[in-house]
């Protein structure tokens, strides 16, 4: 540990050795080291040079610049220095206007030794905490500005004040997994100069983590083009599906609109696909000493993943999970089946959420009738898809089912190939 560099200034000549004679254990042992200034003029001028100088003891009645003009100067050119005035017994004048002026501490003539010692030390513990204080400072804005890049600002400054919430390690708790992709984009990065594609990226997955950020979530990972987002982790949130499928709808919105920009650019972008879904799943903060991933592992996650690949069978550009719209308080959308997704042995309903504008629209109205008579396995399903299509256009969800269909199948379980 340095010692604390304490500037002694006073124009009395044998001021330097006595204080060095006093303090000489501690300057022995490099707790204290002392230089010395005649005046305030000389004071700046040796500051200039000896830069790690903590405090100032300077007496008042000095030629050149006195103590008062100097406690001016300090204040103004290093605010982080403390000044102890020295001034004659009963000067109550001069030390009023050297407190309202910002010393930190008076002591008065003749000095006593003790006293000073007692003085500086207090003065070095304030030092000390206010240093830590500002350390303490850079640490926490650090630290939220750390947990920005992956958290919204309301969860970021709850981790600053709370960091335990992150500590290392993980535990079962129940959430919902987002988990977006753009379709072809590995083959726009082989035929495209990477400049656009590092430009294209950055613009593209800057906007879905803001996205992310302004429905709390959580960014867990970005993988190339993709973003894996968490909602309910690290902190509760009750509604956290509800969280997860506003965000969706708020990403393929941004998406729809960002690839009809790069379309006018001349870059053909792929659409956006998007899964949900929501359950268990260890959930924390994972690594080692050099290395920390704030992730979750669990079955929940895989199947969000899935979900999102399954859009590309549909049709549709998201999918939601039947546990997503079970913890949802208001959920408008319309069934898309239900998917044995490959490997699975068990099936599970899956959705495709829709603007509030979109869910009331007469199209969406009678695909749902639709797709409840394929449901039930009435005959007539095939004839209300191909109703659809000729009154709607060929929406790519109902082009699915009626070519389901027209191949021989009937109701809505759909068993999927690919992963």
């Amino acid at each position: 540990m340095n010692p604390a560099r304490i500037l002694v200034v006073d124009d009395e000549p044998d001021v330097e050795a006595l204080v060095t004679q006093k303090f000489r254990r501690q300057i022995r042992k490099g707790e204290l080291e002392f230089v010395f200034a005649r005046d305030g003029q000389h004071a700046l001028e040796v500051l200039q040079d000896e830069t790690d100088v903590v405090m100032v003891l300077s007496d008042i009645n000095m030629p050149r610049m006195d103590g008062l003009a100097l406690l001016e100067q300090l204040n103004e050119l290093y605010g982080d220095l403390k000044t102890v005035i020295v001034s004659a017994y009963g000067d109550m004048g001069n030390i009023r206007t050297a407190m309202n002026r910002g010393a930190f501490d008076f002591i008065t003539k003749p000095i006593e030794f003790d006293d000073l010692e007692m003085t500086i030390n207090k003065t070095l513990t304030y030092l000390n905490m206010y240093r830590q204080m500002q350390q303490d400072k850079v640490d926490a804005e650090k630290a939220r500005a750390a947990l920005s890049r992956y958290f919204s600002p309301n969860v970021a400054e709850a981790l600053a004040q709370n960091p335990d919430r992150l500590a290392p390690g993980g535990d079962r708790r129940y959430a919902t997994f987002l988990f977006t992709d753009i379709a072809g984009f590995t083959n726009l990065v082989e035929s495209t100069d990477s400049n656009v594609i590092v430009a294209l990226l950055n613009q593209y997955l800057d906007q879905l983590a803001k996205i992310v950020f302004e429905h709390d979530g959580t960014v867990m990972k970005v993988v190339g083009d993709a973003l894996h987002a968490i909602f309910g982790a690290p902190l509760d949130q009750p509604d956290h599906a509800d969280r997860a499928v506003a965000c969706a709808l708020a990403i393929d919105a941004f998406a729809v609109k960002f690839q009809m920009e790069m379309d006018g650019k001349g870059i053909s972008l792929g659409l956006t696909r998007i899964g949900v879904n929501s359950g268990h799943a260890i959930i924390g903060n994972f690594g080692g000493d050099y290395f920390f991933d704030y992730t979750a592992y669990g079955d929940a996650v895989n199947i969000a993943a899935r979900l999102e690949s399954v859009n590309k069978q549909l049709g549709t550009r998201i999918c939601v999970s039947q546990s997503v719209v079970d913890h949802m308080t208001k959920f408008e959308g319309r069934p898309t089946g239900t998917l044995l997704l490959k490997g699975k042995t068990q099936s599970l309903k899956a959705y495709e959420p829709l603007t509030s504008e979109a869910y009331s629209l007469p199209a969406t109205v009678s695909y749902v009738e639709a797709f409840a008579k394929l449901e039930d396995g009435d005959q007539h399903a095939r004839q209300a898809f191909a109703a659809l299509v000729g009154q709607y256009g060929e929406d790519p969800l109902t082009m699915f089912h009626l070519g389901r269909l027209l191949a021989g199948e009937t109701g809505v379980e759909i068993e999927l190939t690919e992963k």
